[in-house]
């Protein structure tokens, strides 16, 4: 199993690749979400000859191949789902021009999707290898994450096909996510005639948003933002209601727990207002221990192939990876398309590294399941409740 293997697979690959972009599915859209689940088992049944279990949580569609027993288990993990709302195919159309793909969702993380099939059905023998795809890890994974973490306990690794960082860098370790919604809640009364009569539950958010921003710790590597604001109803009436969304990122479980317990004490500031305080933490942190022995072994495999130096980077954005990790399965993340662009109008996959990026993957997984001795597990992060706020 070489490169040469997925050169010669290439042209197959970008069929698939933009089939399932030419597939739109914007998380919330369920409907949607289903017709690329369609489109993802089509194309993964006609690569492994088994057919997925069809796994609905709440609306959201969710594939699932366990293709037969091993000494090990190995489980590739990627999503199916996108930031990209239905009709974004009509400005940013799928196209391969100039050695570069582009579609709304190829690098994020479609393109993952298709290379997995392809990898595992280069193996011959997959006996031992799950494939989860899901279809709302971009709303935080809400319906997916206690079947992600109910896969992956057990397994000898977790490889996930998310998008690689700059330069095709493996993602080594990624911040866990907390999101929280913020709500005042205050008094109408008429702007012009009574505003003593109020309680101004604008007035009582600023404050409330002043005190959250002071809770991250830059030296830490702890991120505390209020995102989304509301407030209000009309110019002439005081606010009765406001509500402000807030977006945590941490390095370790220690400051996730810091800054939820700072969370929950948030008091109101106004006399006659109230604060409520929703949400928790979301995803736990992917730390380096995670990673590192499952790291060194791709490094390994991407010298013998004559890939090149592999770099591991750590990133703030989280992934399903995150809750790999918590449960305590090494779990190496960003092993899917290089290219850039997640979320945004350049998005896009360098064709020639597809090929390189598959071969890695089979390879990593071959020798994972037969190659060398099983990976000391790490200890599980405690779990914490899944938060209704959607992660962007």
């Amino acid at each position: 199993m070489d490169v040469r293997t997925f050169e010669a697979a290439l042209p197959e690959l970008l069929d698939g690749i933009g089939q399932l972009v030419r597939t739109e599915s914007p998380s919330a859209d369920l409907a949607a979400v289903a017709r690329s689940a369609d489109v993802a088992a089509r194309l993964g049944t006609a690569l492994l000859g088994a057919a997925p279990e069809r796994i609905a949580l709440d609306g959201v569609t969710h594939l699932r191949w366990r293709l037969g027993d091993g000494p090990r288990r190995v489980l590739l993990l990627g999503h199916h789902d996108t930031v990209w709302p239905l009709g974004s195919l009509a400005a940013r159309p799928f196209s391969v021009e100039g050695g570069v793909l582009r579609g709304p969702g190829c690098f994020d993380m479609k393109a993952g999707v298709v290379m997995a099939f392809h990898a595992v059905a280069a193996l011959g023998d997959p006996a031992g290898v799950s494939i989860l795809i899901t279809g709302d890890e971009e709303l935080g994974s809400p319906s997916s994450r206690a079947l992600i973490e109910d896969e992956a306990r057990g397994c000898a690794a977790a490889l996930v096909l998310e998008a690689s960082a700059d330069g095709g860098a493996l993602k080594t370790e990624r911040k866990g996510v907390s999101l929280y919604e913020v709500l005042a809640h205050g008094r109408a009364a008429h702007a012009g005639l009574e505003p003593h009569l109020g309680v101004n539950a604008t007035v009582e958010a600023a404050h409330q948003i002043l005190t959250v921003s002071a809770l991250g710790d830059g030296a830490a590597g702890t991120t505390v933002t209020p995102t989304v604001l509301t407030a209000g109803t009309t110019t002439n009436t005081v606010a009765a209601q406001g509500r402000f969304a807030v977006d945590v990122r941490v390095r370790d479980a220690v400051e996730q727990a810091r800054v939820d317990g700072a969370m929950r004490t948030l008091r109101p500031v106004l006399d006659g207002s109230r604060v409520e305080v929703r949400g928790g933490p979301n995803r736990p942190p992917l730390d380096a221990d995670a990673s590192r022995d499952l790291f060194a072994r791709a490094a390994g495999v991407a010298d013998g192939l004559g890939l090149g130096p592999l770099r591991g980077v750590a990133v703030g954005g989280a992934s399903d990876g995150n809750f790999t990790a918590g449960v305590g399965t090494p779990t190496l993340d960003g092993l899917g398309a290089v290219g850039g662009g997640a979320h945004a109008d350049h998005e896009h996959v360098e064709v020639a590294e597809l090929p390189r990026r598959t071969a890695l993957v089979a390879t990593l997984v071959h020798q994972l399941l037969f190659g060398e001795p099983p990976l000391k597990q790490s200890a599980p992060t405690s779990r914490t409740a899944p938060s209704r706020p959607r992660t962007p």
